[in-house]
């Protein structure tokens, strides 16, 4: 799935796994990490409405110094049993997380937005896969923590890394589980006129 742009394309994340995502639709884009101060759980918006809104407030940042690009926002959450799972803060709390969500369902809910503020082009979206987590003992989650990084991610895992110890089942967007619903994305870019499916 390769697309082209109309417009130069910044992408307002400084996520890597988003960087290769985004890159893999053969768009060309930079990179410029929103500096916001995100809205968090405590404020008492749904959490699939809590990720678009913290898209759409990267996108509009970012968007503001760079009014000729489109310019393309993103948060991630996990939410299980009505908690919302964001970063870990630390081996302890990645350790608990992994707990809550052995042998659950859960949601993983990415908000996008995209901006081009010369056209005043503003569309925002949530895409939400459900994850369903084996069984984990003391042993797989000792396991697990040593082979991937799990303190930058959302619900402490990366279905991308070394899934098989802990992914019983996945329905919906891998990518979307990743950190960027990029089948989605290209959908809507298109239908907003600004990006074209390459032949």
């Amino acid at each position: 799935m390769l697309l082209r742009s109309s417009c130069p394309v910044v992408l307002a994340s400084a996520s890597p796994r988003r960087r290769e995502l985004l890159a893999a639709l053969g768009i060309a884009f930079t990179v410029v990490p929103a500096e916001v101060d995100e809205i968090g759980a405590e404020q008492g918006y749904p959490a699939e409405e809590t990720v678009r809104l913290n898209a759409v407030l990267k996108a509009e940042a970012v968007a503001r110094t760079c009014p000729g690009s489109l310019v393309i926002g993103a948060d991630t959450v996990v939410e299980c049993g009505g908690r919302i799972c964001g970063k870990p803060r630390g081996p302890e709390d990645a350790a608990a997380m992994l707990r809550a969500l052995s042998g659950r369902e859960h949601r993983v809910m990415t908000g996008v937005a995209f901006r081009l503020e010369k056209n005043r082009l503003e569309r925002s979206f949530t895409e939400i896969s459900r994850v369903t987590f084996k069984p984990l003992s003391e042993q797989t989650i000792r396991t697990y923590m040593e082979l991937v990084d799990v303190l930058d991610k959302a619900g402490a895992y990366a279905i991308q890394e070394h899934s098989e110890l802990i992914v019983e089942r996945l329905d919906g967007s891998l990518s979307n589980v990743i950190g960027l619903p990029v089948e989605r994305l290209a959908e809507e870019l298109c239908r907003a006129g600004v990006a074209e499916r390459s032949s």
